[in-house]
């Protein structure tokens, strides 16, 4: 008899190891066994911090480390998307400036309190202590359309939007003098993409423009950090033919006539042998496959998860 997959990551209550790692001459990678990773760059005068952990509490080990390392103000926390257990942590920083991109202060008006509820309810353990969230919603002070530089005294850092992908929102963070890479939840490394707010055919694309900038160090949404232009090219790689593998296995159900019940089924066998050992893979792929039906479908953009929507999908492709 088989058991119901508790939803999604609910059963997920095994701590992970954190390693704080230098990846290029200023820039750093705060990662946990494939927990959301936290990017850092040290700049001449001050720290630029980009994903901030899902709370404040969470936030403080983060700055723990950063302060192993430096004693610079840290200035600026960059939100590489909207989605909460990347920015909830933000006001432990106590930057100068929240930045973003417009789109992504678009996503957190317009979905911004249901996303909050629909993460806490699938992520309890990647959101400890959320009491020490405030109230509302993380704001970002001050928002930028394409690209935006800012210097830490000579140390050039560009917030670049390469294109849709993982989010409407994405921003990259990109040290051009030294080719190093903060990707957000574009590329991931051994885990499974989240693509429950994704655009499927704008992914692969958005992959390619990042690949053209020839990083040689990248700090990845999930995952070890990559250190090497082979382990780059691997990460780009893998996530490229995981959002490749689930559009082409979902426009073949549809293409037949297939109901979003037949269409995951079938996705799921097929991707679980080649992906089945990432990380989150259980919780991911319900919300990937509904969302790349209704891509395939009727709707051009996501809709909006609610924690009410989350159960509901869930109960009927897992019940």
């Amino acid at each position: 008899m088989s058991t119901e997959k508790k939803f999604a990551s609910q059963a997920d209550l095994e701590e992970k190891k954190v390693t704080f790692s230098q990846i290029s001459e200023h820039a750093w990678a705060y990662t946990a066994e494939g927990d959301p990773n936290t990017g850092i760059v040290i700049g001449d005068d001050a720290v630029l911090v980009a994903d901030t952990q899902a709370t404040p509490a969470m936030a403080a080990d983060v700055i723990r480390r950063i302060r192993e390392v430096t004693d610079k103000p840290i200035k600026y926390v960059v939100l590489t998307h909207y989605h909460a257990v990347r920015v909830l942590g933000a006001s432990a920083y106590q930057p100068q400036q929240i930045l973003a991109s417009q789109d992504t202060y678009d996503l957190i008006v317009e979905r911004g309190e249901q996303d909050k509820a629909s993460e806490i309810g699938r992520f309890p353990r990647l959101f400890q202590n959320v009491e020490t969230v405030p109230a509302g919603m993380t704001w970002p002070t001050m928002t930028f359309t394409g690209k935006m530089t800012v210097w830490l005294g000579k140390l050039e850092v560009q917030l670049l939007q390469l294109g849709r992908g993982h989010t409407k929102g994405d921003t990259v963070v990109w040290l051009p003098g030294e080719k190093a890479l903060l990707s957000g939840d574009l590329v991931e490394f051994g885990a499974t993409p989240y693509a429950g707010d994704a655009y499927f055919k704008d992914w692969p694309k958005t992959l390619d423009n990042l690949a053209a900038l020839e990083p040689r160090a990248l700090v990845p949404g999930r995952g070890a950090a990559l250190t090497t232009p082979a382990d780059v090219a691997k990460g780009l790689r893998e996530t490229r033919d995981f959002i490749a593998d689930v559009y082409a296995n979902v426009q073949k159900g549809v293409a037949a006539g297939k109901d979003l019940n037949a269409v995951y089924k079938d996705t799921f066998a097929a991707l679980k042998p080649k992906y089945g050992h990432w990380v989150i893979f259980d919780h991911c792929m319900p919300f990937d496959v509904t969302r790349c039906y209704d891509e395939a479908t009727q709707y051009a953009d996501p809709r909006i998860w609610t924690a009410e929507r989350d159960i509901q999908m869930w109960k009927t492709l897992e019940g």
